[in-house]
């Protein structure tokens, strides 16, 4: 049995990294208006464990198009009796549509919060795993714990630096390469450093001409 965590942290793992930011953003432009904000949950009260659940009830409900306690208890890694209190709690902040012995779906603004939790998870693992070059398993526990305490702001500025990186010629999958080398072997001499900045400036040009 997978621990909760695991569960959690299993969700939504995007392919292709390069691309990972965007897609993120592009699932919640297409699901929702962006009208949710980090600051609602904080009114809220959101704990990281009632965020831990709208992820579930979330991928519960794109699977199966609804929850069940049982599923959602299946998932964490925890006794059914041990849901209620908590699925209680998230009917009354609206989240969720709930009866006892009945099934469970999110409410609107219920799946804007679980959307926009899973898309801070995405952006963080994409900058642990391709940037940091954090292993992709540990990135992925370091961006479960992350997800619940980083606001929207911080989560934008972030998105900007990645593709920043991603766009800018001084960048992009070179530079990444260079500090790789450079965790690996230490700094490179300065000859090294000129030589890869003639690089960048080639490969600006060439993009120019295209």
């Amino acid at each position: 049995m997978l621990t909760q965590k695991q569960c959690l942290c299993n969700y939504r793992i995007f392919k292709k990294s390069k691309l990972l930011t965007e897609e993120a953003d592009t699932i919640i432009d297409e699901a929702m208006d962006l009208t949710y904000t980090t600051e609602l949950a904080g009114i809220m009260e959101l704990t990281e464990s009632l965020e831990d659940y709208l992820e579930i009830i979330l991928k519960l409900q794109e699977t199966n198009r609804v929850a069940r306690s049982k599923d959602i208890a299946e998932n964490l890694g925890i006794q059914r009796g041990s849901v209620t209190s908590m699925l209680k709690n998230l009917a009354e902040k609206g989240l969720i549509n709930y009866e006892p012995y009945g099934y469970i779906t999110l409410t609107g603004q219920g799946k804007k919060v679980a959307l926009e939790i899973t898309r801070r998870h995405a952006i963080l693992k994409d900058f642990l795993t391709r940037v940091v070059q954090i292993e992709s398993e540990k990135a992925d526990l370091m961006a479960c714990r992350m997800e619940h305490n980083i606001d929207r702001e911080s989560i934008d500025k972030l998105v900007k630096f990645v593709k920043f990186i991603d766009n800018c010629p001084r960048t992009g999958e070179d530079w990444i390469d260079s500090f790789v080398s450079f965790c690996s072997s230490g700094p490179k001499d300065f000859e090294g450093c000129l030589k890869c900045l003639k690089l960048c400036e080639g490969r600006h040009n060439m993009n120019r001409q295209d």
